[in-house]
């Protein structure tokens, strides 16, 4: 089963020795539609709305707080409130949030490369170095580590469940999960 998660934020556990843990919210969803355990699944991300979203709720009857829609497997086989049984129940899930972006960074910050001396009359302090092949075969070849855009990619971890608030829809889960506070990811349900 999934779920549409916020991450809140990181503490720990007050227990010995103690283990970081990672706060997430658990957003408030409507389910519009269910086929073959695949639903469309409406809620809340906090930005304005358009004309195709005001469409869509009108066609499935929900109010103007529900504004972005995602296709998702779920535990309900009707369309209503979500059931959040399986996050009481469940032991271990999977956590997909996109990294902190980086913007255009060089290859030391971005692949940890040494760079070469800083003094001395050297120009090869922070730079790539040299990128290609003489004669053959004459190009860069694929997969190079160069500069370029960092962070912002899709990362999926696992972590334990610690425990569950159904009431306030705080998730606790060990270690790290990818991403800012207040970043919104999926959350699945394995065992």
């Amino acid at each position: 089963m999934e779920y549409i998660v916020e991450k809140i934020g990181m503490s720990r556990t007050i227990t010995v020795p103690a283990s970081p843990v990672t706060l997430l919210k658990v957003k408030e969803m409507k389910v519009c539609e269910v086929n073959d355990g695949v639903a469309i699944v409406a809620y809340n991300d906090g930005k304005k709305s358009n004309k195709a979203v005001e469409g869509q709720q009108k066609k499935y009857s929900l109010s103007a707080e529900f504004n972005r829609f995602a296709t998702m497997t779920v535990a309900n086989t009707e369309a209503g409130d979500i059931d959040l049984a399986p996050l009481a129940e469940g032991k271990v899930v999977k956590t997909s949030f996109n990294t902190k972006g980086r913007g255009f960074t060089g290859v030391v910050k971005r692949w940890n490369f040494g760079g070469g001396p800083g003094s001395h009359g050297h120009r090869f302090h922070r730079t790539g170095g040299s990128i290609g092949n003489a004669e053959w075969p004459g190009r860069v070849m694929k997969g190079r580590k160069m500069s370029g855009q960092h962070g912002n990619t899709l990362n999926t971890v696992k972590n334990e469940i610690i425990s569950f608030d159904a009431e306030n829809g705080v998730l606790v889960v060990k270690g790290a999960v990818s991403g800012p506070n207040g970043a919104l990811g999926r959350l699945k349900v394995v065992k």
